[in-house]
């Protein structure tokens, strides 16, 4: 009895420790890793929210940028890391859910990689056409589509973006099909937007809203589940008739697999603490990210549910 008492009394001494780290959580550097090059906007974000909990836990959050790969090699450097919470990813929808699916063999699957911390931004897209399209409304937009067939054009942002696997969810959900026109990265398509050389586009409309309110282009749609105060006057798909046809860009913060679940909840805490600031919302507002916090189980739910939306659209782009 003595030396199953003893081992006991072993067996909690090895584990205090543990649980006192990650009660004291942070008691050094914490790393952020974004998987995109420095200056972008999901960079700015990040280093503004590092300011954020660097005040508020009186600990340094430190940014590195590890891009490549469509976000992989970030995401995959904060999977090999210790789960203890001192290595961080701070991530858009791509590296999260779409990229892994891109790459063969496929590096990681999110729900057996990561333990999702919480929501920072969701920012709904705006489905664009030139000025001088005739179409007013979507209804009139979806009959040109219906009628052109593959001469009607999508201008996508790149390949596997939120902006293109949304035209590939309209295609599929609307039983429609049009050409998708490349480029790389959403400023060319925009500019041939623009000069009439594709029909549509799709932006978020944060970045949209600008060249909306100067008539360069119309905006037909929001893909939000209600209308976004941005564009008051837009209608969105669900209330058009298409419940189905929701997306956003989002920002998060993930941890690896295996983070103690005291050390999330007061990484969450404190992100929610962040963003109450006024000061710094209205740093990120002037980004066009509309600030949203979610609960880590939340969270997850949503990934599920984007997950079960996206999944099957960028495994069927890998077999065409």
């Amino acid at each position: 009895m003595k030396i199953f008492v003893s081992f006991l009394v072993a067996l909690s001494a090895l584990a205090m420790p543990t649980l006192g780290q990650a009660e004291d959580w942070p008691t050094r550097p914490v790393r952020i890793i974004v998987p995109y090059p420095a200056g972008g906007n999901a960079d700015v974000v990040a280093r503004i929210v590092a300011q954020g909990l660097q005040e508020e836990l009186h600990q340094a959050f430190v940014v590195e940028n590890k891009a490549g790969a469509g976000g992989v090699i970030g995401a995959t450097a904060v999977i090999r890391s210790e789960p203890d919470g001192y290595t961080l990813l701070f991530s858009a929808n791509g590296p999260i859910l779409f990229a892994p699916e891109l790459v063969d063999p496929r590096p990681y699957e999110w729900e057996k990689a990561f333990t999702p911390v919480s929501t920072l931004s969701l920012t709904p897209l705006v489905v664009l056409v030139n000025a001088k399209f005739p179409a007013q409304n979507f209804k009139d937009f979806l009959a040109l589509a219906q009628k052109s067939g593959e001469g009607f054009t999508f201008g996508s942002g790149g390949l596997g973006t939120i902006n293109h696997l949304f035209s590939e969810l309209m295609q599929d959900r609307l039983k429609v099909k049009w050409t998708t026109v490349q480029y790389k990265g959403t400023a060319p398509a925009m500019n041939d937007l623009m000069g009439g050389h594709v029909q549509f586009s799709i932006d978020q409309i944060s970045s949209a809203s600008p060249l909306v309110q100067q008539g360069v282009f119309k905006a037909l749609a929001v893909t939000g589940a209600k209308r976004s105060p941005v564009m008051p006057d837009v209608p969105t798909l669900t209330e058009l008739g298409y419940p189905d046809l929701v997306g956003y860009t989002f920002t998060a913060v993930m941890a690896p697999i295996g983070t103690p679940k005291n050390v999330v909840m007061k990484l969450h805490a404190s992100l929610v603490a962040v963003l109450k600031d006024p000061k710094l919302r209205h740093n990120l507002e002037q980004l066009g990210a509309d600030v949203a916090t979610m609960p880590p189980d939340d969270f997850k739910a949503f990934l599920e549910k984007e997950s079960a939306t996206w999944t099957p659209i960028v495994r069927q782009l890998r077999t065409n």
